[in-house]
């Protein structure tokens, strides 16, 4: 398990202009991503998500996010996620770790 307190740092610098992570609150460019742990991708209440994300229903746990942030077009190809990724492994794992908090 990651660091969940760089992950909060990481997720301010990499991934808060899109997203919010507060019980309740509102969706941006992207989901709020809030209880992420454990729901299946594309149904996010209240958020269109893409196609893509729909059909590829795969459940975010550890393994899922992480290979998703790796290289978000590669392992969602259509997916309207416009971001690079985190090729660091270490930063993935504390990026979950913050997302694991959120429940």
């Amino acid at each position: 398990m990651g660091d969940a307190i760089n992950g909060k740092k990481l997720f301010m610098k990499l991934c808060a202009k899109c997203h919010t992570t507060e019980k309740g609150g509102k969706h941006m460019i992207g989901p709020n991503l809030h209880g992420i742990v454990g729901k299946t991708s594309g149904t996010i209440s209240g958020y269109k998500s893409s196609p893509a994300m729909k059909e590829k229903a795969v459940v975010w746990d550890e393994k899922a996010l992480s290979d998703y942030l790796a290289w978000p077009k590669k392992f969602i190809p259509g997916s309207s996620m416009v971001f690079i990724g985190v090729k660091k492994d270490e930063e993935r794992k504390d990026l979950f770790a913050f997302l694991a908090t959120l429940k």
